[in-house]
């Protein structure tokens, strides 16, 4: 819980990032490091609640142990910290980083106070424990004799693997690019992800035992039946990487471009080095437009200015949030309130402004005769409440025309691509998502089981850590009769392992 009287005696400080002026002449991550004495005094805020809202229910999907650790880093025992982290989180890395923190969202102390900085305790946490090499390699005393093959990198399979490969069965991971991480390694940039924060845990994990296979894509390259008949069980962890499109007129000018096509290209290119033999996307010297929001938007944004773009917009459809909890978003909800992330704060540093614009509805790409893009046309919208829920009207006179070159679609992902249903042959649900129920993570098909963003759709990284333990205890289930691994959602007890 901390120090008694911590969260009457300190404010909320958040560890500060890296100043925007600076940081947009690299690629590096945006954090910097803390001081001790900070954390362990953001870490005495942590109260003696009752209730820890911000490990269960609303707040972390894994359940992680948050007053424990935030007790032993007040305490100074960093090391019990990291045990204490690991007993539910597989990357507390990755999650340190990228995670939008619904713990913080539910804390006790958020319902008159702000609440305290879970997220940068827990990214110093790991961070300090790999810096004292806390973390060797544990491969498992022994082998099961059963084997699992895995499709996708990103972070529910990794957890998956992890997981089975603990209690010694032999895991392999298939991932069609050619490097191995999913979204971790192509679709989070650098700035918030350092690829070397995830190299040195994949190679722990291929330490262990675990084996990567790059460059193979199961349905396509690879039978998934070929890896059923070769394995005890087969996991789909493969994501949700079907992005929602916009089809208005002009939708084949060139110049308009899924955020993912950017983003890939991007890392591969300037964080990587690869050649991509014209195929990199530059917004160097281009008037850019983000259209959505959430983190990839951001993302977008962020790497459109480090590239150098001449002017930067992001379309919202929606009304711009509130700056506190409306009345209809009570604690504790996730609060739906106005923020600033990384790319707006450069954005606003760089060109004065944040990029946002709210209640934007688009309506026509413009081209010119060659086919290039030129611009966008577009219209406000109000936001109206009546009996059926918020219904949407333009509003006549506003129609405004943007001039850009280059356009990128952040609306999200609508589940995975279908050829691996296909060739499979397992049932999908009615969002397109792969059919299992979440907790027995089993498809249609005996030994297949699916997990992650292509099982549940479009979510956080920490949820497809959720999904990838609980996938992994239902497949050690299937293959032994029973299992040691915890269940999803379980947190305390005796389903813990040390």
């Amino acid at each position: 819980m901390g120090k008694p009287t911590g969260f009457k005696e300190y404010d909320r400080k958040k560890v500060a990032w890296r100043l925007p002026v600076v940081r947009l002449n690299d690629y590096g991550e945006i954090y910097t490091e803390a001081k001790v004495d900070h954390l362990r005094q953001q870490g005495a805020r942590c109260m003696d609640c009752g209730v820890p809202f911000c490990q269960s229910g609303t707040g972390c999907p894994i359940d992680n142990l948050i007053p424990e650790w935030n007790d032993l880093v007040y305490q100074n025992r960093w090391k019990e910290a990291s045990e204490r982290l690991h007993k539910t989180n597989n990357f507390p890395e990755f999650t340190g980083r990228t995670c939008p923190a619904p713990c913080e969202g539910a804390c006790v102390l958020g319902i008159t106070d702000p609440p305290v900085t879970i997220k940068n305790i827990e990214n110093a946490i790991i961070d300090r424990a790999w810096e004292e090499g806390w973390l060797p390699p544990t491969p498992p005393e022994t082998r099961t004799g059963k084997k699992v093959a895995i499709v996708g990198s990103g972070p529910a399979g990794l957890a998956a693997a992890d997981q089975l490969n603990s209690v010694g069965h032999e895991v392999t991971i298939y991932e069609r690019a050619n490097r191995i991480g999913g979204l971790l390694q192509y679709g989070i940039p650098n700035m918030k992800l350092g690829k070397d924060v995830l190299q040195r845990r994949l190679d722990k994990l291929a330490a262990e035992g675990i084996r990567f296979v790059t460059g193979v894509n199961v349905g396509k390259d690879l039978d998934p039946k070929e890896l059923l008949n070769a394995n005890d069980a087969l996991l789909l962890a493969c994501g949700a990487t079907k992005p929602r499109d916009l089809p208005i007129p002009g939708r084949d000018a060139k110049g308009v471009h899924f955020a993912m096509e950017f983003l890939t290209a991007n890392t591969m290119h300037k964080v990587h080095g690869d050649a991509l033999n014209g195929q990199f996307l530059s917004a160097e010297g281009k008037d850019v437009i983000v259209i959505g929001g959430g983190d990839t938007g951001t993302d977008c944004i962020a790497t459109s200015l480090r590239h150098g773009c001449r002017s930067l917009a992001n379309f919202e459809l929606l009304p711009k949030p509130p700056a506190d909890r409306a009345p209809d978003n009570p604690w504790p909800e996730w609060p739906r309130i106005f923020r600033v992330d990384y790319g707006h704060e450069e954005a606003a540093a760089n060109f004065g402004k944040d990029p946002r614009e709210y209640q934007i509805l688009s309506k026509e790409f413009l081209a010119d005769k060659q086919g290039s893009l030129t611009g966008i046309r577009t219209v406000q919208v109000s936001w109206e409440k009546g009996e059926k829920g918020w219904q949407m009207q333009e509003v006549p006179g506003s129609e405004k025309d943007w001039p850009a070159q280059l356009i990128l679609l952040a609306m999200g992902f609508l589940g995975p691509e279908q050829y691996i249903a296909d060739s499979l042959g397992v049932a999908m649900d009615t969002r397109s998502n792969f059919d299992a129920r979440h907790g027995q993570f089993t498809t249609s098909i005996p030994g297949v089981f699916a997990a992650g963003d292509c099982r549940r759709g479009q979510s956080l990284v920490v949820w497809a850590i959720n999904e990838g333990r609980g996938a992994a205890r239902a497949i050690d289930q299937y293959l032994r009769g029973h299992s040691t691994l915890p269940a999803p959602g379980v947190s305390m007890g005796s389903q813990l392992v040390s």
